[in-house]
């Protein structure tokens, strides 16, 4: 069964078909970070506009790729949430063309839904596995920092959230004050390299919670740049990447030791970061599942594999399909 997926959900344009919910067939991406890095961070309406500029030639390289016509397919998967309004509907729009034109079911995606199936898709090896059921997946991207118990699929049970700055958010906030430069995750990454972690920053601990909180910490930082207290922007980077990690990782192991789970994901942009990886398999006492660098990030071979487990539980949509900017996970 093979399921076109549409990704539109914030700056990325991407269209992706997927078989059987665990085989990529195609995966192609336009990217507008250069654009918005002149901005220091993303415009909606700028990424609304590159949207409708890319996103046929993007579906037309998504099923040339795949080497299928619209007849091969099962069905379009679309992300409808959350994200910028204006982009999401580039996306849902052209899906529902698409499912009208050519008689096909439509499936509405979770963003953040579709980030957890992106382990799904790790390519076959001998050392591959399947997500095994009862799992905690921590999510980390951009907007959004969330802790979830999954039980089966569609089975969510949302544990912790951010309650303020996000992860991701507080990475690119950090950048913007060291001067590190835009998109701020990778541009931390790359400067912590070289660092050493000698600056004491606070960390909200929420205790008695799974939630997140990390704007004290980049407050924190930014009155010690402001006071003139931080003469290395890598040991600045540095010793901010392991405060969030550390957070991260302490509060996902104890998720996963309450609830007595099989296994531990991680999904999300900020995913990509080495630290963090590192950290969350040396500190589990669980198998830990993280997709590929390329599947952290927003793409569309995730929202395709998560359209498929959708339609096989019965989950289809109607043309009154809307985007949800706000939609929650669990």
């Amino acid at each position: 069964m093979k399921i076109l997926g549409i990704e539109t959900s914030c700056d990325e344009t991407a269209a992706a078909v997927v078989e059987d919910g665990v085989s990529i067939l195609s995966n192609p991406l336009a990217s507008q970070v250069e654009i918005h890095a002149r901005y220091g961070g993303i415009v909606p309406e700028v990424a609304s506009r590159q949207h409708l500029l890319a996103i046929i030639p993007i579906l037309e390289q998504a099923m040339a790729e795949a080497k299928v016509t619209w007849s091969d397919l099962s069905g379009i998967a679309v992300t409808i949430g959350p994200g910028l309004a204006g982009s999401l509907l580039v996306g849902v729009n052209v899906a529902k063309a698409i499912a009208l034109a050519h008689t096909l079911p439509l499936i509405g995606v979770n963003h953040l839904e579709g980030h957890i199936y992106a382990n799904w898709l790790i390519e076959p090896s001998p050392d591959s596995t399947t997500p095994l059921f009862p799992l905690v997946c921590l999510i980390v991207s951009g907007g959004h920092s969330d802790l979830v118990l999954m039980k089966g699929h569609g089975d969510y049970t949302l544990l912790g959230r951010t309650r303020d700055d996000a992860a991701g958010e507080a990475f690119d906030k950090a950048a913007r004050i060291l001067d590190l430069g835009y998109p701020g995750g990778p541009a931390i990454e790359r400067a912590a390299e070289s660092g050493t972690v000698s600056i004491q920053l606070p960390q909200a601990w929420l205790k008695g919670t799974n939630d997140f909180s990390f704007s004290g910490i980049k407050t924190a930082l930014l009155r010690l740049v402001e006071a003139g207290k931080v003469s290395n922007q890598a040991d600045a980077a540095a010793s901010f990447q392991e405060a969030v990690v550390d957070v991260l990782v302490a509060k996902t192991v104890a998720a996963a030791r309450e609830h007595r789970v099989k296994q531990v994901l991680l999904a999300g942009g900020v995913a990509a970061n080495g630290r963090l990886r590192q950290k969350l398999i040396d500190g589990s006492p669980l198998p830990v599942l993280i997709p590929p660098l390329k599947l952290c990030t927003d793409n569309a071979a995730m929202i395709a594999a998560c359209g498929y487990f959708r339609f096989q539980a019965g989950k289809i949509d109607g043309l009154d399909l809307d985007v949800l900017p706000g939609l929650k996970l669990g």
